[in-house]
């Protein structure tokens, strides 16, 4: 440019109007031309591999900003990454089965497959828009029979190796869904997608995938997931839930040999503490076994953490559906009854979504079982807070020393008998109040009134007393799992058909490979109603055995969604084999996953059963990796109104609103600039257009100083101003991508460099900055803009004669020694107080910061009259002076 037009930046700011609008379309298309601009190089590049993936996402139709949040963090970290040299895969793709597609059917009178692809296209127009830098050469599209055939193929395989299975259970169903929901899509009771739908019980044949076969493993391997939040690997903990413990069997006795229920009441609690009390001061044994009683054959098998207190069990309480229940219940009107209504009130519990406090209700059956280790005779209550799915569905009651047991017995009025108490007896006091000691359920304990047992520590005891029921035959240590098996059937259309036939003859019989995929029927009228609409289609359901040639059944049901994306970001990386799920050895290179990134809502859903999936994979020779991804970011929600920004809560912001308005790369960077990454984003449009007004200075600078400046070439105390803040911004960013992605600082830095350029444009017009450092600090501007605000740098980089494509120029390098700033500011403390501010050069040493501070006029006045006895010195940080 000429000198005139430098000299006055004003002048020229009408003619360098920023418009994003025609700027980005022009760069959109140049790239779409480009098939494989963002395509990975050949694994013989040398290059260093780089997996990162955002989560895929559900092809609802639109785009809103919290998907922009997360794509624009994932492409800015791609960017990074192809910049610094290594061989980037970044694709994308569509978790195209589930649900909404069926109501959108409903609603619009629209096919689910028409609606979905339409959608798909959609949002891919949308994300391209975004200057999002996928490769869509190895798109997935989940809902495709070339993807959901090898879902059809994996469950195959693992029916063969006995990981898929048939059962009646007791399963969720949501009423607005209509079908099954696994445990994990049910939050506080209500359905996931539908989060003010309670969820009801009900009973069905179902498919299970044996995840619980992988339960210790899922769990051992999260201690290796160092780049995972420790939240999701302690949700994942949680869930998994890991219980040390024993199994004991307590058999029935027979019913003509049953004393009367127990008559133990509320206010024999006192004498009943003070009498065991005595007896463990006095170290004696208090129980014996009492004679034989016949026995019915029949057995309850109780599940406990806490073996060391089985002496202290008073009773044996039954979930109101174990098949004990409904045997005694058989013959027994008002006892069937009675078990009806505590179900209703467990399944109330269960509905509002905290069976735990459930108000505890109960009734006697008429029968005992026989506690093995003393050959005590216990009454079998049903109880209303035992659940058939947790552990054996049957528990031993031990009120002294468990705090729901406990409420229970008072209640009913059942005997509570202490077997564990504190190590030190001195620790009792016989004059306090002893029913506050209850329940005792600290495990630093000393166990009494326990047999043989008795004055055994509670580990000591648990590991003797489970090597005693197993050498008796009663018993063993066991190890039980909070983790349920995978239930995958849906009662829907829109997803993966289970390739399973059943045959009068040969019985449950999977699809040869040969016959797969099983495809979706076209054209079917979805009702949601009467069960899975495919049980209608005649066609569908009529099949030949492909064992004996007979006729057969097909299934009806669909597979879970979460099936598809469990596995998917391994087709990325062969996307269009035919011959396999993806190749093995292009799988190998590229896994695991070296950056993950989506929400924490899927730490329990999507996160689990990936991993669940590779193991199997593994198994099955497939992959050599143990886990999907080394690295998990889980970016924070976009909140808009004081809620999660979504279409349910009405209040979703459109990309395509904010990129018309402000363009996409201001969209973008300000879902990067608003918040760091790992927090929630409180939506501001203002600050979209103060970004773009940011953009559009960094444009008119650029544009004006593109041609060089005055072809001067001695550095002055401007140029090396420049030129140290310019360095200090590359290394800032360098070490966000590097650390803690705290791309809002980045761009500010950005921010902050601009403003020093824009400052210095009169010492540039005079001069006073070479041409050289000015063409550099040019350059390594538009390089540092690149993963943030793509179209404005692509556009930059051409104008001042950028060589290359820029999405594969060298990110800049930083310069220590030009980082290094001349002189600093050092706080100086007087007694832990400021008291003034030292400019001493950079690096000063100790003594030269004792005596500057000693020096100063502000820190003299404070310590006038008074000693100085210490001074405390951290160099290049703080003097603190501590005086008397």
């Amino acid at each position: 440019m000429s000198t005139s037009k430098q000299s006055d930046p004003a002048a020229a700011t009408s003619e360098l109007r920023y418009t994003p609008s025609e700027i980005e379309p022009r760069w959109s298309e140049r790239w779409a031309a480009q098939a494989d601009l963002y395509g990975a190089d050949p694994q013989s590049s040398g290059k260093p591999k780089y997996y990162v993936l955002e989560m895929l996402p559900y092809p609802s139709g639109q785009l809103h900003m919290g998907h922009v949040r997360n794509y624009s963090i994932g492409d800015a970290l791609a960017r990074f990454m192809w910049m610094r040299g290594h061989n980037v895969l970044h694709p994308m793709g569509w978790d195209a089965f589930g649900l909404p597609a069926e109501n959108a059917a409903l609603k619009n009178n629209t096919p689910p497959r028409e609606w979905t692809l339409k959608n798909i296209a959609a949002m891919k127009r949308q994300m391209q828009r975004l200057g999002l830098a996928y490769d869509w050469r190895n798109e997935v599209t989940t809902c495709l029979p070339e993807y959901y055939r090898w879902n059809q193929w994996f469950f195959v395989r693992m029916f063969e190796r006995g990981l898929a299975y048939r059962k009646k259970s007791k399963v969720n169903w949501c009423p607005e869904c209509a079908t099954v929901l696994a445990n994990e899509q049910v939050i506080d009771g209500r359905c996931w997608r539908h989060e003010d739908t309670l969820v009801e019980q009900r009973d069905l044949e179902q498919w299970f995938l044996r995840i619980t076969n992988y339960a210790q493993e899922l769990l051992d391997g999260l201690e290796k997931l160092n780049g995972w939040p420790e939240k999701v690997r302690t949700m994942q903990r949680n869930w998994i839930g890991r219980s040390e413990g024993a199994e004991v069997e307590f058999a029935v006795a027979s019913v003509a040999d049953q004393d009367p229920p127990p008559e133990t009441a509320r206010e024999r609690l006192e004498e009943r503490i003070e009498d065991a009390l005595e007896k463990f001061r006095a170290g004696r044994k208090v129980l014996a076994a009492t004679e034989d009683v016949e026995l019915t054959g029949d057995k309850v098998a109780v599940f406990t953490t806490r073996i060391d207190t089985i002496y202290g069990a008073t009773s044996v309480q039954l979930a109101p559906e174990h098949p004990l229940v409904k045997k005694f219940a058989a013959n027994n009107r008002k006892l069937a009854g009675d078990v009806a209504a505590l179900l209703d009130q467990q399944k109330q519990a269960r509905e509002a979504g905290d069976v735990g406090a459930i108000e505890k209700h109960g009734v006697f059956t008429g029968h005992y079982a026989v506690n093995p280790f003393n050959n005590e005779r216990l009454p079998i209550w049903v109880a209303n807070y035992i659940l058939l799915d947790y552990g054996t569905g049957a528990i031993m009651s031990v009120p002294a020393h468990d705090e729901r047991d406990y409420e229970f017995a008072k209640k009913y009025g059942l005997e509570i008998r202490i077997v564990v108490l504190p190590r030190r007896a001195d620790a009792i006091h016989s004059e306090e109040d002893h029913d506050s000691l209850l329940p005792y359920t600290t495990e630093d304990s000393l166990l009494i009134n326990s047999g043989q047992f008795n004055t055994l520590s509670n580990e000591e005891a648990q590991r003797r007393m489970a090597q005693f029921a197993e050498e008796d035959g009663f018993g063993k240590a066991t190890v039980t799992y909070r983790l349920k098996d995978w239930g995958i059937s849906r009662q829907r259309y829109w997803g993966t058909p289970i390739p399973m036939l059943y045959c009068e003859k040969d019985g449950i019989v999977a699809v040869p490979d040969e016959q797969l995929p099983v495809l979706l029927p076209e054209n079917i009228a979805i009702t949601q109603q009467g069960g899975s609409p495919l049980g209608r289609l005649p066609d569908f359901v009529n099949a030949t055995c492909p064992k004996c040639g007979g006729p057969a059944r097909r299934e009806t049901d669909t597979m879970d969604t979460f099936v598809d994306s469990s596995w998917y970001f391994y087709r990325y990386t062969s996307a269009r084999n035919d011959k396999a799920p993806f190749d093995s050895a292009t799988a190998g290179y590229w896994f695991p996953i070296d950056q993950y990134i989506g929400g924490v809502e899927h730490a329990i859903l999507h996160l689990i059963y990936s991993r669940f999936w590779t193991k199997v994979m593994r198994d099955m020779g497939l992959i050599k990796n143990d886990e999907p991804a080394e690295r998990l970011f889980t970016q924070g929600m976009v909140i808009k109104n004081g809620a999660k920004m979504s279409k349910s809560k009405g209040n979703v912001v459109s990309p395509d609103d904010m990129i018309e308005r402000y363009g996409a790369d201001a969209t973008r960077a300000y879902a990067l600039f608003a918040a760091p990454p790992d927090r929630d984003l409180d939506w501001q449009e203002d600050g979209v257009a103060g970004v773009s007004r940011f953009l559009g200075r960094v444009y008119r600078f650029a544009m004006r100083h593109a041609k060089g400046a005055n072809g001067a070439t001695e550095a002055t105390a401007t140029s090396q101003a420049l030129q140290r803040k310019l360095h200090q911004t590359i290394r800032k960013i360098t070490e966000d991508f590097g650390g803690r992605w705290h791309f809002n600082t980045s761009i500010a830095a950005i921010m902050e460099l601009v403003n020093e350029l824009t400052a210095a444009e009169s010492a540039i017009a005079a001069g006073e900055v070479p041409d050289a450092v000015l063409a550099a600090t040019l350059r390594d501007l538009v390089l540092l803009l690149a993963p943030f605000a793509p179209y404005l740098a692509a556009e930059l980089w051409e104008q001042i004669g950028g060589e290359g494509d820029l999405l594969r120029a060298p990110w800049p390098k930083f310069d220590e020694a030009l980082a290094r700033e001349d002189e600093v500011e050092i706080p100086v403390q007087v007694n832990g107080k400021l008291r003034s501010v030292l400019r001493v050069p950079a690096g000063a040493g100790e003594s030269v910061l004792r005596e500057a501070a000693l020096a100063d006029e502000k820190v003299r006045a404070s310590t006038a009259g008074k000693t100085v006895v210490k001074v405390i010195l951290v160099p290049g940080k703080l003097v603190n002076l501590v005086v008397k």
